[in-house]
């Protein structure tokens, strides 16, 4: 296969090769049946190579890292660590699906959590959700080790689409050409084309090695290996999803997130163009132009992420005050302090939780005197609101 033309190859960090799509006889319709060329690009390896940036990715880069910084050493007055961190797990992982136009409330994802097998069956996007949540903490274990190979990529989308319709590609390296835009049939009038799959073993090999590195700055690191990994497109679904859940490894690897989670999805989902469009630079080799967008974005999502806290925490201190500022070592301040890590309780009728439901914490979702769940609406209604104000704040200020 030959690449298109000189000039491509000499201005872009990567070559696009001349490949041949066959005729499918059998295709129904036209669009389908079509055979033809197509352009595929293979990224240039990164495991060495250096990524200035400019003055502007710089300052983004240097409010970015003072934002991390700040996030993860917000007092904890009343919530757990625990808690606050899983609602914003939570939160990123809603947002990072709902990139993939995967729409779900927090309460519906809530209530699905606890649904059992069979029931849950019926809701795929709860479970496509479900998953991302599950692939999000692999990936944030993933980070707290000493090194991230190609198995754990593998393993976190294997978590993502393990509860997909199509279970056969979950933690598949693929082995066929797959494609962004375009049609369903083929890669003929597609945005862009990946690199052809014989290529993808060794440019994840090539990432992980470049993940490995701890000359970067942690957030330029992050940045370039998430462009890298999509642009690789190693699995035949879920590449997004898997290389946001990258980003946290890396943050977690390098000691950037090693509390709380800023949730970038969420402020990636608001300003989807612009995201596209960085990924699109950094294709085209303009490194500095994606890093300080992908900085820009973190700082926001940082600040955010101390705000969300601070209004958990707000409202754990009035959850006490209406339930009569319950003693320490009572069960129901125990209860109080979970809620934003559980906000959705199976349990039987017992004394904490009759007093939570009095003081209006909690609500009944069924009747049943065994097997009873309980819902807190207040915390849920606040992520979603948290949600709702950003995507409005991000539009309002033309972000």
């Amino acid at each position: 296969m030959a690449a298109t033309n000189s000039k491509e190859i000499t201005q872009t960090p990567g070559r696009y090769v001349d490949c041949l799509w066959e005729r499918n006889p059998a295709g129904q319709g036209r669009r389908a049946r079509r055979g033809g060329r197509y352009r595929a690009f293979i990224p240039d390896l990164i495991a060495g190579r250096e990524f200035p940036l400019d003055a502007s990715a710089s300052a983004a880069l240097n409010r970015a890292t003072k934002a991390l910084e700040r996030l993860q050493h917000v007092p904890s007055r009343v919530a757990t660590l625990d808690a606050v961190a899983q609602s914003l797990l939570r939160s990123e992982s809603v947002a990072s699906s709902r990139i993939e136009d995967i729409q779900i409330s927090h309460k519906r994802l809530a209530r699905a959590a606890h649904l059992t097998p069979e029931k849950r069956r019926r809701d795929w996007r709860a479970r496509e959700v479900l998953g991302n949540v599950d692939a999000m903490r692999r990936a944030i274990e993933v980070g707290a080790r000493f090194e991230i190979a190609v198995a754990d990529l593998i393993e976190i989308h294997r978590l993502l689409l393990r509860h997909a319709d199509d279970r056969r590609i979950a933690g598949v390296v693929r082995t066929k050409q797959n494609w962004i835009g375009g049609n369903a049939f083929n890669p003929l009038e597609a945005v862009f084309v990946p690199p052809p799959p014989e290529h993808v073993p060794g440019l994840l090999e090539d990432l992980c090695q470049f993940v490995g590195r701890d000359d970067l700055p942690p957030i330029v690191q992050a940045a370039i290996a998430h462009a890298q990994f999509e642009t690789i497109h190693p699995f035949a679904d879920g590449n997004g999803r898997t290389g946001r859940a990258l980003i946290y490894a890396v943050l977690r690897k390098r000691g950037e997130a090693t509390r709380y989670i800023p949730p970038i999805s969420l402020i990636l989902a608001s300003t989807s163009e612009s995201y596209i469009g960085g990924l699109t630079a950094y294709r085209e080799g303009d490194a500095s132009e994606w890093c300080e967008l992908f900085a820009e974005e973190t700082a926001r999502a940082a600040s955010e992420a101390e705000r969300l806290a601070v209004e958990i925490e707000s409202l754990e201190e009035e959850w006490l005050r209406r339930a009569g500022e319950p003693r320490r070592d009572s069960a129901a301040r125990l209860l109080i302090a979970a809620l934003p890590e559980q906000p959705v309780l199976d349990s039987t009728v017992n004394n904490a939780l009759r007093q939570l439901a009095e003081a209006g914490i909690l609500r009944p979702l069924n009747e049943r005197k065994w097997g009873r769940a309980w819902e807190c609406d207040e915390l849920l209604d606040l992520v979603e609101d948290f949600e709702r104000s950003v995507t409005v704040s991000l539009h309002d200020t033309g972000s």
